[in-house]
């Protein structure tokens, strides 16, 4: 269903492992986007690593009583089926229209998704089976959890089509970054050129973190006047 799958190059993955999610904010700022942080989406655990994957989309719309059944996770269109699509490495990216009532997946299907391979579970809904749940070792950003199955008030359409999450737009293949502060999402068409700008602006603010310990004053170091960034060009030449 939708579209197909993408790997990610390990490059990519192994820059942005480096790089914070408030950092690629910034940059994608400086890009003119201003909106790739998913609101509600938070870490289960606080000493998950950061995760770098492209996008695996799933979508809910509200249950509707005739569909919305416990004889609907049989169906070909199901958040099973979806699970056997997705490919190792990915991040599953749910819109669950941030409905915190029920849980979208538990215990069993975040372990299927464990086995296969998959980076991570982001949502802006919630998880079900808490206990079963981290016991998977899936990392997992949501809003919570909450007992109640899915189809108490969603019904899942589709897979591999674009999606809202946390009132981010999110596309099929895009690139997600998880660390403690959420989920960030790189457009992939723009992944190379927040790559590069987003080493140089961790390189920027790591001196003028060294700037801030040798008692440096705030105005004109952040952000640097030109004076500053001379000092930091003739700095960042004996590095690069």
């Amino acid at each position: 269903m939708g579209v197909e799958p993408q790997p990610l190059d390990p490059k990519w993955v192994k820059t942005l492992q480096g790089v914070t999610t408030a950092t690629l904010t910034t940059v994608l700022l400086k890009k003119g986007l201003r909106n790739v942080w998913m609101r509600g989406a938070k870490a289960m655990r606080a000493d998950t690593p950061r995760i770098v994957g492209r996008a695996f989309t799933l979508r809910f719309v509200p249950a509707r009583e005739d569909l919305a059944t416990p004889a609907s996770w049989g169906s070909p269109i199901s958040t099973r089926a979806a699970i056997e699509a997705m490919p190792a490495g990915c991040v599953a990216v749910v819109d669950a229209m941030g409905v915190t009532d029920a849980g979208i997946f538990g215990d069993i299907l975040c372990a299927r998704m464990q086995k296969r391979g998959v980076g991570a579970l982001v949502t802006d809904g919630v998880v079900r089976d808490i206990e079963g749940v981290s016991k998977t070792n899936l990392p997992v950003w949501s809003q919570g959890t909450a007992s109640p199955a899915s189809v108490a008030s969603l019904t899942f359409v589709a897979w591999q089509e674009p999606i809202g999450c946390g009132g981010v737009a999110v596309m099929p293949n895009d690139v997600v970054v998880l660390d403690a502060d959420g989920a960030v999402l790189i457009p992939a068409d723009l992944l190379e050129a927040v790559c590069e700008a987003a080493v140089e602006q961790e390189r920027l603010e790591g001196w003028i973190m060294t700037q801030v310990d040798a008692g440096v004053p705030l105005p004109g170091l952040y952000p640097p006047n030109a004076e500053t960034t001379a000092r930091y060009e003739a700095w960042a030449k004996t590095v690069r």
